[in-house]
């Protein structure tokens, strides 16, 4: 029986996705680096910043790195700030969740600055029991780490949980840790996550997801198409 919902952030409960697009744009341009934008996108959304750049730039520290990852989010908040806006029914579905007696958590690989811009702005915070990140010291999606830790505070079995996700390399992460998984076209198309046995829903938004598809009934790996 499905006990939690694990959320990622961008791309999953805020529409954030174009403004990192367009600030890792003008990071490349700032610095003179070469891009296949969806080469880079495809390859990336998931992951942290750091390990984007570390291998985009295998030759530099940690601590370079570390300034030109800061340097690409003060670049994404400065164009997020005017008009971040949350997923189509986002606010709604944690409401109905919570009084279903669900536990909630978001599950990002999002900094601590970017999380509190979208924190404060929707109350976000309210709505949820804890978050992990990177920034507890776990690794990135594709490792299941920071799903497993979240499912570990609230109490519930992995094969309890749901992770909701925009983005590959974030599914993998949930079928490496025993969940199944709703699967957001906000940032990809279907396509990219017809491959996955644990995909329970493709949804284009949260409006268009139905809890009752979280069914016991229902098999892991059937694709509920809303």
């Amino acid at each position: 029986m499905t006990q939690a919902l694990l959320f990622d952030l961008d791309g999953t409960l805020i529409d954030s996705m174009p403004h990192h697009h367009n600030a890792w744009i003008e990071w490349h341009r700032r610095h003179g680096h070469p891009m296949d934008e969806p080469g880079f996108f495809a390859s990336t959304a998931g992951r942290a910043n750091a390990e984007i750049l570390a291998d985009l730039l295998p030759h530099l520290d940690a601590a370079a790195i570390d300034a030109l990852a800061e340097e690409k989010e003060a670049l994404y908040r400065e164009f997020a700030r005017p008009s971040l806006q949350l997923i189509g029914g986002a606010a709604e579905l944690a409401a109905l969740a919570r009084n279903q007696g669900l536990k909630l958590a978001v599950c990002t690989a999002s900094g601590l600055l970017n999380m509190q811009l979208a924190f404060e702005r929707f109350g976000i915070g309210e709505w949820i029991d804890t978050v992990t990140s990177p920034a507890d010291g776990l690794r990135g999606k594709p490792h299941p780490d920071i799903f497993l830790e979240a499912a570990r505070r609230l109490g519930v079995a992995p094969e309890a949980c749901v992770v909701f996700e925009d983005a590959p390399l974030g599914i993998e992460a949930a079928r490496r840790a025993g969940m199944r998984a709703v699967a957001l076209t906000t940032t990809m198309p279907r396509e990219a996550f017809t491959g996955f046995d644990n995909v329970v829903a493709i949804v284009p938004d949260l409006q268009h997801f139905d809890l009752g598809a979280l069914s016991p009934s229902r098999p892991t790996g059937e694709a509920h198409h809303a």
